[in-house]
């Protein structure tokens, strides 16, 4: 900001007071992460921290699209950094009043071939970020996404088949009641994290709000096979790639936009009060239930091409269904998905059309990337 209020928020910092919507966003240059931040930086007057440790692909195209987002770079700040980085994390936090926790090892293949790692980054990180929280003594407000995957296999839910997809035979979706029944080392990553985080509520009264989601897809996704199946899905049919599909396709998942998820961040922010300490379940819900054989449907009537596609064996932890009950966080906020899985393999197309280039282009210099604070140690 410029002017007066620029000038208050400048004697602010020198007092050492946080600013009145300081946003740190750890994983922020990844898809949610910098989806969120730019909601942030075009709806709010909040001054947005990114921190994160550059190792996936876009996300330093990403960086550069939230520079110019900001306008003013004092309303945007990037930290390279690894969660793993006690000292980074606490420096981040010091001056936060609300922190976002999306930074992960996020592909169920990878934290088998290496569980050490995924412990590492999932579950050390997350404590790392909750420590440096508690230790302010501010109670920062505190967001953490978790994963449907801590529910396991579902072994306990009938399913029912027909050509194109399995189905729960008698199940609107799984709410947040269903016991948690952690499956692969990710799974069980991710599991401790989310109760770490739940249970800091619980014992040091930070406020904080675990989303357990199903599949979210969206504009500035760069997805891959272990990760964002949906935008991976398009963007192979796209470029006439074949596409793997591991196990007969008749697998289920509810489809959230991102769109819709970054609007479900504000809502309980705003209700916090009810909100804090709790878990909820969050995705697209039955209307947005879809298999990968209904959505190679879907991207080929959008295409006019039926997308090339071969089948594998079913790789380990992957639940045949998995459709969200998102009613517990309807009730305490009023949100609701607003977008269909058709609306959403559109903006993704829309997006992929406008930037199809980056995913052949050379990475963006971080050197044209304002506001940077480059971490000792951490390679940039």
């Amino acid at each position: 900001m410029n002017g007066e209020h620029g000038e208050v928020r400048a004697k602010s910092r020198m007092k050492g007071q946080v600013p009145v919507r300081s946003v740190l966003i750890f994983g922020g240059a990844g898809f949610i992460g910098s989806n969120w931040a730019r909601y942030l930086l075009k709806k709010t007057d909040a001054v947005v921290h990114i921190f994160d440790n550059l190792s996936r692909d876009g996300v330093r195209h990403n960086l550069r699209e939230l520079r110019n987002a900001a306008k003013n770079a004092d309303r945007l700040k990037i930290t390279i950094a690894d969660v793993r980085e006690l000292d980074a994390v606490r420096r981040a936090v010091s001056s936060a009043s609300e922190i976002y926790h999306f930074a992960a090892q996020v592909a169920v293949t990878s934290s088998i071939d290496d569980p050490r790692f995924d412990f590492d980054v999932n579950v050390g990180g997350t404590v790392n970020i909750l420590e440096a929280a508690r230790k302010t003594g501010r109670r920062p407000f505190l967001l953490f996404t978790s994963t449907n995957k801590v529910y396991g296999h579902l072994d306990s839910y009938p399913v029912t088949f027909t050509p194109s997809r399995c189905d729960f035979a008698a199940s609107h979706g799984i709410a947040e009641f269903q016991p948690l029944d952690f499956y692969s080392p990710y799974g069980c990553s991710k599991g401790a994290a989310d109760q770490y985080v739940h249970d800091y509520a619980r014992i040091f009264g930070l406020p904080t709000v675990v989303f357990r989601m199903s599949c979210i897809a969206g504009p500035s996704q760069f997805g891959n096979e272990d990760q964002g199946w949906v935008a991976h899905f398009l963007y192979s049919a796209l470029q006439d790639r074949q596409i793997s599909i591991y196990g007969d396709g008749r697998q289920v998942r509810d489809v959230l936009a991102v769109q819709d998820l970054v609007r479900a961040f504000d809502a309980v922010r705003l209700h916090r009060e009810h909100a804090a300490g709790q878990v909820f379940n969050i995705g697209g819900g039955r209307r947005n239930a879809i298999s990968l054989l209904e959505l190679l449907h879907t991207i080929g009537k959008l295409t006019g091409t039926a997308p090339r596609h071969r089948f594998f064996p079913a790789r380990p932890g992957d639940q045949l269904v998995y459709v969200t009950d998102y009613s517990k966080l309807q009730r305490a906020t009023g949100w609701q998905p607003t977008m269909s899985v058709a609306d959403i393999v559109e903006s993704i197309s829309v997006w992929w059309k406008d930037h199809h280039q980056l995913f052949a282009a050379e990475p963006v210099d971080i050197s044209s990337v304002s506001a940077i604070e480059q971490i000792p140690g951490v390679a940039s």
